[in-house]
């Protein structure tokens, strides 16, 4: 099985000025390409719900969407292959820059120091940044979700389908977590999350940067970037896929 050498390609910027045109070459290469590796980076996690919960997946889910209901998405990254794992030629993977602003928007300063520290450039984010409703109305016409050809994989990834569905809907996460899940089969009905495959847990702990070490798949980027965060999931899945047909 051939795995794209993602030291070849280059992660593709998108800012306010070129998202139309990033989103069209994304539409033409999505029937050859249908296999979406995704990661994002918001502003860490601000509040936490009060009361009583049923169980700690309810409170897990309240925290969630209060944190996502209240805070903007800064980065998205989307790599792209096909189903035997190679790339397209031309580009790997975009990540996507958004609208946020220091001053006036909330963010854990922990989070923005990490961030900071892996080379976001939050006065661009300030001055170039997509509107996340423009981004959203493309992402509905993309042909990227509603759609059971297109195979989402992620790692860890409640957060960032959260952000994603905000976007979406331009509305408020659904009250309860069945809702939310249902909500989140109509968008992405082929959906995966490496975190919660059975080889995954059975004895292997540790984020997505200990699964590509376990697995020896080398990181091409910035670590804490989109972009190079979704490059990373979607090699470290081929290789895991390998690995599992042996």
């Amino acid at each position: 099985m051939g795995i794209t050498q993602y030291r070849d390609y280059p992660i593709r910027e998108v800012w306010a000025e070129n998202l139309n045109e990033e989103m069209a070459k994304i539409a033409l290469i999505l029937e050859n390409y249908n296999y979406v590796a995704m990661d994002t980076e918001f502003p860490g996690v601000l509040a936490r719900p009060i009361g009583t919960f049923k169980s700690k997946s309810e409170y897990n889910y309240r925290t969630l969407g209060l944190n996502v209901d209240m805070l903007k998405i800064i980065q998205l990254g989307l790599a792209f292959a096909d189903s035997e794992g190679n790339s397209p030629k031309e580009c790997a993977c975009w990540q996507f820059n958004f609208e946020f602003n220091l001053l006036e928007d909330m963010y854990a300063q922990d989070t923005i120091d990490l961030l900071t520290d892996s080379g976001l450039r939050f006065q661009e984010h300030e001055r170039r940044g997509i509107k996340v409703e423009d981004f959203g109305a493309l992402l509905m016409e993309s042909g990227l979700v509603l759609c059971e050809d297109v195979h989402w994989i992620s790692f860890s990834s409640f957060y960032y389908f959260g952000y994603l569905l905000k976007t979406l809907t331009c509305s408020e996460l659904p009250k309860s977590q069945d809702e939310f899940l249902d909500l989140l089969r109509t968008f992405f009905p082929n959906l995966l999350d490496m975190k919660y495959l059975e080889l995954v847990t059975d004895g292997l702990q540790g984020g997505i940067n200990k699964l590509a070490e376990t697995y020896g798949v080398q990181r091409y980027g910035q670590v804490h970037q989109a972009g190079s965060d979704s490059l990373l999931t979607l090699h470290v899945y081929f290789k895991m896929k390998s690995v599992r047909a042996h």
